[in-house]
């Protein structure tokens, strides 16, 4: 595997852009722990295998282990870089090297070190794949894991990442809390003169960006995090504090009307849900809410020792709490239209009133103590603005509970009266007033789709403790010191941001930068520049007084100093294109970067030429004429497959390059009479073109100008042609543009790399799977069948990829405008082609009389039909008797959707998406009446938290309905059918449109499985998940 964002610690320089590609992570996401800032904070590096193309890798399987790296108090550590213990991990010695402040970068560097690289043998290496994490202790989904490999040499004996993660998220210990991001939050709220962002708070969450944006229930998020806050204060001298605010009791009973016997239940409570259908006020909301639902007929209540009796079941109010929270149920599952609605109010009825002051008398709450004056005062609506699956929130809320009502909705907060913040919630229509009254018109009615969905209520005796100031004073003072600094960070970014007119930055490259990239992080041209340092100079310096910062910072006098200008080509490469002129020097920074580059945020690009004498120090530059061209130079090693920078020349354009042979020859430590090949690098976008340079011609003649590149090696052997995989500099450089490492994984377990294969992108699909074969060991490498991924979902493509219906590599890793490096393999029974003239579908079997499911897989010619399918079914199943027949359905999110006829061609039936069930017809059906109806059956559940949300589960079934059969009759079969004793089927209730379906509302008493993709599809909200 190429490593692409690791950089060797020798070869760091001052930038402080982000220098590495940020690798996908595993599962998780790390920081250290929050909550315990001075905590520890463990990291690890997990040594892997190498790929299998390394040289001189053993035979045997590489060793693989973990070290974990625990540091005690790393806020406080003041160290630039720190080593962990020494671990050996196959007979090496290792370390991890840290920069805890960023090696001249914003973030958190990590490296692996080779730590007895000082005494080992001269030419030594070792190689390692690895990853490094950050671990953190709360949640591992915050746990930060990067991978990468190196041959490690002398040269290069640390490898990893100079920007692993922001210091920002390392340090901040609210990342994480989310006591601590409230605290930030509303400390922000009460003091800053401008919005808030809640980012922080749900980053405490453990939300990303989806989850941000994803609609949630705004009640379900209330009560999950008052539950997360309640565990979160266990232990400390707030502990309780939710439960004072928020929680009340209420007791559940059933009593039975002709029998002693009576059922209590004990609840508490953080909010009511109150129906507004039908609902004239709060107060009638209330009385339903407590209303005596009576259990008799069909619905009797089963007692212990005493059976079905008919039986009263209602609510009975124990204590109200001081803070009051009410959602108004503003959604329902229509089952007519098996989908779910919004509520609202018709104009006709009188609208809903949320009572201002709200006193819940005796009446309501019969256990409740009658010494607690229950007086409430309203002190804010939450509205909901849109429909069931999608909407907006705010709030209107008088803080101090006077008149004066605030409307907050998002970053925007205005002053509201009472009407808007009360009478205009109510939802149902609304009449427009009439332009002309004279005219007998009817009155245009819109549709109101803002409602009122929660109310707070306050209660009057307690609000004195609840609505109360909060100064300084009653802020901890660890937490201001820390937000204070947080504003001050801001302030100067924000300073930083506005001064950055007056600044430009220069980029400084210089012959030690194109040594450290050039075959590590580069192939072609000579600098990647967001990897050499970077000077923020302000634009009124003369560029002079630049040259002995230079000096300052680099140690190379002024007068040894030469700077060069880059352009980019015709061909999109990038070169030193000519020195700067003594006119030029003499500009300020600022009107030198107007002269070269006129784009408004351009950075200054430079290459600084440094002469060094025999001793290493710096001399002046020598004059350059018009004839002097300035040349860079690479040197390959074929057999190494290694390509470095090794040093430039100025040649006279009447040379010849056999001129500067010997000088070649000693750059690179060649004998003076080894033979020597050149090549020109040109270009490498969209095509590679090297081409080869006749050192007899004049370099005028080879086209050679200033700032262009020479490739040279030793020159091929012709008795052996074939001794390397690219025997010269051509060769190798289309291998480099061309390669790619492949991750492949087992379409059965789609989230685990199994492989990775070097490759090229432009391999034919044949060689693509042989490689694949001969890596499985597999002698037919037509029976190996690949499947692309999708980028955007991480899964395998809905389709494989046909024989041979790819040209080449390349075109199997692209998704739209995304290039990926993994594919999907499965081992096939028999060849993919004769496969691709199959169709395969997957069909569960239920037994007709055992509780047995089993599933197979059916192939049959396309032309085949459905009754070809139930024909070779009845071939591998027990069938209940010899002349039972069997049909075919399309199962969808435990619903029936479809019964295939037997003439149905099968080549178009999908079983990605849907599920195929294959059963027994029942006798009852083989003769159906005139009159007589089929509906189909399926088993529903309601969220216990949230009513809005139903789920469908179990298996569907069909049921026959005769034309003059009772309800009860019906129950009896279907429980006869369902095998569910009495006492649990008398809980189950059922709705439906006889003619069509009927739906059996129950608890899901199965154990749970997690959901399939197709049966997610019909939720209409996420759950609401708080994940720290």
């Amino acid at each position: 595997m190429a490593c692409r964002d690791g950089l060797p610690l020798s070869r760091i320089r001052n930038s402080r852009q982000e220098q590495q590609q940020q690798q996908e992570a595993d599962e998780e996401v790390l920081v250290p722990h929050q909550e315990l800032p001075n905590g520890t904070q463990p990291m690890e590096v997990v040594p892997a295998e190498p790929a299998a193309t390394v040289e001189n890798q053993p035979v045997e399987d590489p060793p693989i282990s973990r070290f974990t790296w625990t540091i005690e108090n790393l806020s406080r550590v003041n160290s630039k870089k720190l080593y962990s213990e020494v671990f050996v991990v196959g007979g090496y010695k290792w370390r991890i090297l840290i920069f805890p402040r960023g090696n001249n970068v914003e973030f958190l560097s990590m490296y692996l070190d080779v730590a007895d690289s000082g005494v080992l043998p001269y030419g030594w290496t070792r190689y390692a794949q690895f990853s490094l994490s950050v671990v953190n202790q709360i949640h591992n989904k915050f746990t930060i894991r990067k991978e990468t490999q190196h041959q490690f040499s002398a040269r290069e004996s640390d490898w990893g990442f100079t920007s692993f993660m922001p210091l920002g998220e390392l340090y901040n210990p609210s990342r994480g809390s989310i006591p601590l991001a409230l605290q930030s939050l509303f400390y922000k709220l009460q003091y800053n003169d401008s919005s808030v962002s809640t980012k922080e708070l749900t980053k405490s969450f453990g939300w990303d960006m989806h989850d941000s944006f994803m609609q949630h229930d705004v009640q379900e998020l209330n009560r999950v995090l008052c539950e997360k806050l309640e565990d979160k204060m266990k232990g400390t001298v707030v502990e309780g504090t939710i439960q004072q605010l928020f929680e009340g009791h209420h007791m559940n009973y059933i009593e039975c009307i002709n029998v002693d016997f009576k059922s209590t239940r004990k609840e508490s409570f953080y909010d009511l849900q109150l129906d507004v259908k039908g609902c004239q006020d709060v107060y009638a909301s209330f009385d339903k809410y407590v209303e005596v639902e009576r259990l008799e007929g069909d619905n009797k209540y089963h007692a212990e020792q005493h059976g079905l009796q008919d039986a009263k079941k209602g609510v009975l109010f124990i204590d109200f709490p001081p803070v009051l929270q009410l959602q108004l149920k503003r959604f329902e599952y229509d089952f007519m239209r098996d989908t779910m609605v919004k509520v609202r109010i018709s104009a006709i009825l009188k609208p809903i009133l949320f009572n201002s002051n709200l006193t819940l008398q005796c009446t309501r709450n019969l256990l409740a103590d009658r010494n607690v004056r229950n007086l409430y005062t309203l002190h804010s609506v939450l509205v909901h603005s849109g429909g069931v699956h999608g909407g907006h929130y705010y709030a209107f809320i008088r803080p101090t509970l006077s008149d004066q009502w605030f409307k907050f909705d998002d970053e925007r907060v205005t002053k509201e009266d009472a009407k808007r913040a009360l009478e205009e919630q109510y939802g149902g229509e609304e009449e427009l007033p009439q332009t002309n009254p004279g005219l007998n018109t009817t009155p245009f009615k819109f549709t109101k789709y803002s409602n009122a969905y929660m109310l707070v209520y306050i209660r009057e005796s307690d609000k004195d403790k609840i609505i109360c100031n909060v100064d300084e004073k009653d802020i901890a003072e660890h937490l201001r010191i820390r937000l204070e600094k947080d504003r001050e960070e801001k302030e100067r970014r924000k300073k930083e941001k506005a001064e950055a007119h007056l600044y430009t930055i220069i980029k400084v490259a210089r012959d030690d930068d194109l040594t450290a990239q050039i075959g590590k992080d580069i192939y072609f041209d000579l600098i990647d520049h967001e990897k050499v340092p970077s000077f923020r100079i302000q634009k009124q310096m003369p560029f002079t007084q630049f040259k002995e910062e230079v000096a300052k910072e680099l140690g190379i006098p002024t007068n040894c100093q030469r700077f060069w200008l880059w352009a980019k080509r015709q061909n999109h490469t990038f070169r030193p294109n000519r020195p700067l002129t003594p006119q030029e020097e003499a500009h300020t920074v600022g009107q030198l970067k107007e002269l070269v580059n006129k784009a408004p945020n351009a950075e200054l690009k430079l290459f600084l030429e440094v002469e060094l004498g025999p001793d290493l120090k710096a001399l002046p530059p020598p004059d350059k004429t018009r004839e002097d061209i300035l040349l860079f130079f690479k040197l390959y090693d074929p057999e190494k497959e290694q390509l470095r920078f090794v040093g430039r020349l100025f040649v006279r354009a009447a040379g010849r390059p056999m001129e500067i042979l010997p000088k070649l020859r000693k750059m690179a430590g060649f004998s003076q009479d080894e033979d020597v090949e050149l090549y020109e690098e040109i270009k490498f976008e969209p095509n590679v073109m090297c081409e080869y340079i006749d050192n007899r011609l004049l370099f005028r003649s080879c086209q050679l100008e200033d700032g262009d590149i020479i490739c040279f090696q030793k020159s091929p052997k012709p008795d052996n042609p074939d001794q390397y995989r690219y025997p010269d500099v051509p060769s190798f450089l289309v291998y480099i543009r061309n390669r790619q490492v492949v991750h492949f994984r087992a379409l059965e377990k789609p989230k685990e790399d199994d492989f990775c294969l070097e490759m090229s992108k432009v391999f034919t699909y044949d060689e693509v799977v042989e490689k694949v074969a001969e890596k499985l060991g597999i002698d037919d490498p037509s029976k190996i069948r690949l499947t692309s991924h999708n980028c955007y979902s991480q899964q395998p493509k809905p389709q494989p990829i046909k024989y041979r219906g790819v040209d080449r590599l390349l075109d199997m890793l692209i998704h739209y405008n995304q290039t990926s490096d993994i594919l999907y393999y499965e081992v096939l029974d028999i060849p993919l082609p004769e496969l691709q003239a199959l169709k395969t579908l997957k069909v569960t079997y239920h037994h007709a009389t055992k509780d047995e499911v089993s599933v197979h897989s059916i192939r049959l010619p396309k032309n085949s039909t459905v009754g070809d399918v139930l024909n070779d079914i009845k071939s591998k199943v027990e069938l209940s008797n010899s002349n039972a027949e069997l049909r075919l359905l399309e199962v969808f999110y435990h619903k029936i959707y479809k019964i295939f006829a037997p003439s149905e061609k099968i080549e178009n039936i999908n079983d990605q998406y849907w599920t195929l069930r294959a059963e027994e017809v029942p006798e009852e059906e083989k003769n159906l009446g005139p009159f007589d109806r089929l509906i189909h059956v399926y088993h529903f559940t309601k969220d216990t938290q949230n009513q809005t949300q139903v789920q469908n589960f179990g298996e569907p079934f069909f049921m026959v309905i005769r034309e003059d059969e009772t309800l009860s009759s019906i129950k009896e079969r279907i429980q006869k059918k369902l095998k569910v004793p009495d006492e649990d089927f008398s809980k189950r209730n059922m709705y439906g449109a006889w003619e069509q379906y009927l739906g059996l509302e129950h608890p899901d008493t199965a154990p749970r499985k997690a959901h399939t993709a197709n049966q997610n599809r019909h939720s209409f909200e996420r759950p609401v998940k708080i994940y720290n």
